[in-house]
């Protein structure tokens, strides 16, 4: 099709691009963004840099000898080869792992969220072309937020249509008096919405409430997790306490008689053993303010005024993913939860409950609901599914037997692994362990842009094209926009679109037509468009012909007519509009948890003594507690190699933020270089010392490259600082087997020795075949 406009679309923004003689010389933020990323400026330099990926390769051991060098991995150079030769390859070893082992074997990877755009979404186009193959293993869940995805629908319903329900920023200017951020409101993390964030609108917000009343209470380790809000009032809670202050906040309500017992008996059920459990009837134990002090670090005074305040007036309380990714994680959600149902105001103007403002651009958007045109994707003959956050123990383990949500499970054999866009060696905890696993499966085949540690660590790496070289459609739930994405510049070297490579291969395999239905790209494009058109009308909005929306390059939907309250429709008649759970209420006390007897999730939130008295043994060898957040300059880690997340480096080093009596102690001063290890790794990081963290405490952002510093060496220093090396890699419970990332304890010292040169961003040795 004929470019029309200069509009790319970014998870973190829409861009106007000028480009000159297939470089990208400039990118303007589009005028309609309130408040927009940093992070696109990137793309100038980062697109065509030294880092990308240029032409088809093999690893050298792996051209030569096969899945019997599967050692090799991450140490070994690679040959650059013609993409005959690579599809041809991998068609071959597609063929060979179906006949030997079945399509359980492979594994469907690709978790991330890759490039934004309707029809080129590589985990898209990958599942499509492994369904068409005859299936695949796959994923559930997310690592942000799968211990609340699994904990929620028990208890009150799916995590992503809540998400999508929660009230408006508009209602919460008018209505809220008191606003509680377990977790904080950071701008960082809302700089991004999946398919696209035209217009970031939480600053904004934030600076309205504020002026028209709302009060701020940040409830984090870090200060600056609310940092929109200058009159916050900050209490440092100790990292991973969050549910044993809910629980105290909600002995108070019912102790003193604050709490909603209408609400209670018409909208809940469950509340006797709750009460019980609170109350220390039921293990001897009350979860009085002064218990929970002692393990929080907020006195148990402010504790009880706390849960008076939030009694007397319109409160929303708002708890974020992060909080979530820990070790009994699901409890943290499930006590607020219960908070909320106490306090009675679920369902009303600019009270009740939120989980994850301001995790994305999307929660509170006064946006429609439709997120754009689909590639239809086809049904998956395998039904073997693993949760997303046990990659390495599925590896590690074949044929293991573990427990998730209710079901006995055992792990599949998986002997290739496919992976389009995402980047395991970001994502997954102990990478140390999975560089281990990664070794195991016979073939490892990658889609990438650049050189990361995860293209490093593969067999086969075949060359894609970024949003900058192709045609697409920008759109994303809830952002409100529609935008015609024209190519900006011809693809670089051989790069090729995901769905190009697919259709090749599928050609080889013998189930082409099945795959591309006989269309190329542009004809998809029309086709997914076209078909969106009857769900746009169902939400009052009425899309133009596919050819006038590419001649106009942007649509703006209207607004909803109606502000959104969260569950007002359940809270006004909750017969009529019950829940998605068994009782069709909010469940305080689950029997059908309380039926999977796990040790670690009885039938009501609850504070896990045991798992307790395992952190104070880790916190006793390793006396830091090491949060890892979303990063400022980068959407997880892509684009890390560009300049805006480079310029933040510190000595070429990911920065740790720690206070200044932590550094003291350890002889550390700003701006030098550290160690920062425990049993699981080691990795330099930069330090940057702020008393806007609890002592005890250091932070660090996610997605730095994983970049060690011998490859053939087992466990050695990463010399870049990927958190991930420190990390513990086990589920949060066996509930929800999800992250438990901020579970995490380390100890650091100064870095004395010459620094080694950070080599993340630089491709690998490449010899001739």
């Amino acid at each position: 099709m004929k470019k029309q406009h200069n509009l790319t679309v970014m998870h973190w923004g829409t861009w106007q691009v000028q480009a000159r003689d297939g470089n990208i010389e400039a990118v303007t933020p589009v005028p309609w963004d309130k408040n927009p990323s940093r992070i696109g400026q990137s793309l100038p330099d980062a697109v065509t840099s030294k880092t990308r990926i240029r032409r088809p390769a093999v690893r050298a051991g792996y051209l030569q000898n096969g899945p019997a060098s599967r050692e090799g991995r991450g140490k070994e150079p690679f040959v650059e080869v013609s993409w005959e030769v690579a599809l041809d390859l991998l068609a071959r070893e597609l063929n060979s792992v179906k006949a030997r082992c079945g399509n359980e074997a492979i594994f469907g990877g690709s978790y991330g969220w890759a490039s934004a755009g309707r029809f080129h979404h590589a985990q898209s186009q990958l599942h499509r072309f492994l369904k068409c193959f005859g299936g695949y293993t796959a994923s559930t869940n997310t690592y942000s937020s799968a211990a609340g995805e699994r904990i929620l629908p028990h208890i009150l319903g799916p995590l992503s249509p809540l998400h999508r329900q929660h009230t408006h920023f508009s209602e919460l200017a008018r209505e809220c008096q008191l606003f509680v951020a377990f977790g904080g409101l950071p701008l960082r993390n809302a700089q991004v919405n999946g398919g696209g964030a035209n217009d970031h609108m939480l600053k904004y917000w934030l600076e309205k409430m504020q002026a028209q009343g709302t009060r701020f209470i940040n409830i984090s380790p870090v200060r600056n997790d609310l940092s929109a809000v200058e009159s916050a009032e900050w209490l440092a809670v100790r990292p991973g306490t969050d549910t044993a202050l809910l629980l105290a906040l909600c002995y108070v309500l019912i102790n003193e008689s604050l709490y909603d017992s209408g609400f209670i008996a018409s909208h809940t059920v469950g509340f006797a053993p709750y009460r019980a459990y609170l109350m220390g009837e039921s293990d001897g134990v009350a979860k009085t303010p002064e218990w929970a002090a002692a393990i929080t670090g907020i006195e148990a005074q402010r504790i009880a005024a706390l849960a008076r305040e939030m009694a007397s007036q319109r409160t929303m309380v708002n708890i974020s993913w992060s909080i979530q990714r820990a070790r009994q994680g699901e409890q943290a959600y499930w006590a607020t939860v219960a908070l909320t149902a106490l306090l009675g105001q679920i369902g009303t103007p600019g009270g009740g409950l939120g989980f994850g403002y301001a995790c994305t651009n999307l929660a509170g958007a006064a946006r429609k609901a439709f997120s754009g045109p689909r590639l239809p994707a086809g049904e998956n003959a395998v039904n073997q599914v693993i949760p997303v956050a046990r990659l390495s123990d599925m590896l590690l383990h074949p044929g293991e037997a573990y427990e998730f949500d209710g079901q006995h499970l055992r792990y599949p054999d998986i002997r290739l692994v496919y992976w389009a866009g995402g980047n395991a060696f970001h994502h997954h905890q102990d990478i140390n362990r999975l560089c281990e696993a990664w070794r195991r499966p016979e073939t490892v085949v990658v889609h990438e842009q650049f050189w990361t540690a995860q293209a490093k660590f593969s067999d086969i790496v075949l060359p894609v094209t970024t949003s900058l070289e192709r045609e697409d459609i920008g759109s994303g739930g809830h952002d409100g926009f529609m935008i015609a994405m024209s190519a900006q510049i011809p693809p670089v070297g051989e790069a090729r679109d995901d769905y190009a490579i697919f259709c090749d291969l599928a050609e080889r395999l013998g189930c082409g037509e099945r795959f591309s239905e006989g269309r190329d790209a542009g004809q998809w494009l029309r086709e997914i468009y076209e078909a969106s058109r009857p769900r746009a009308r169902e939400e009052g909005i009425a899309l133009p012909s596919f050819d006038e929306f590419w001649r106009q390059g942007v649509l703006e939907y209207s607004a909803p007519e109606k502000p959104q309250v969260f569950l007002a429709d359940f809270r006004a008649d909750p017969q009529r509009y019950p829940l998605s759970t068994p009782s069709g209420k909010i469940e305080l006390f689950s029997e059908t948890i309380a039926g999977f007897g796990y040790r670690e999730c009885p039938g009501h939130p609850w504070w896990d003594e045991q798992e307790e008295a395992w952190q104070r043994q880790e916190a006793a060898r390793w006396p830091l507690h090491l949060l890892s957040s979303q990063p400022r300059t980068r959407l997880h880690s892509q684009y890390d190699h560009g300049s805006v997340s480079r310029a933040t480096k510190i000595q070429g080093r990911e920065p740790l933020w720690m206070h200044p009596q932590d550094a003291q102690a350890r002889d550390i001063s700003e701006g030098s270089v550290i160690k920062v290890y425990n049993a699981r790794g080691a990795i330099l990081a930069g330090v940057h010392l702020s008393e806007q963290i609890l002592p005890g405490v250091v932070q660090m952002s996610t997605g730095a490259w994983y970049d060690p510093l011998d490859p053939a060496e087992k466990g050695s220093l990463d010399k870049h600082g990927n958190p991930n090396v420190l990390t513990e890699d086990r589920g949060s419970s066996r509930l929800g087997q999800g992250c438990s990332a901020q579970s995490c304890w380390v100890e650091i010292a100064p870095w004395r020795d010459a620094l080694p040169p950070v080599t993340a961003f630089d491709p690998p040795m490449f010899i001739q075949g």
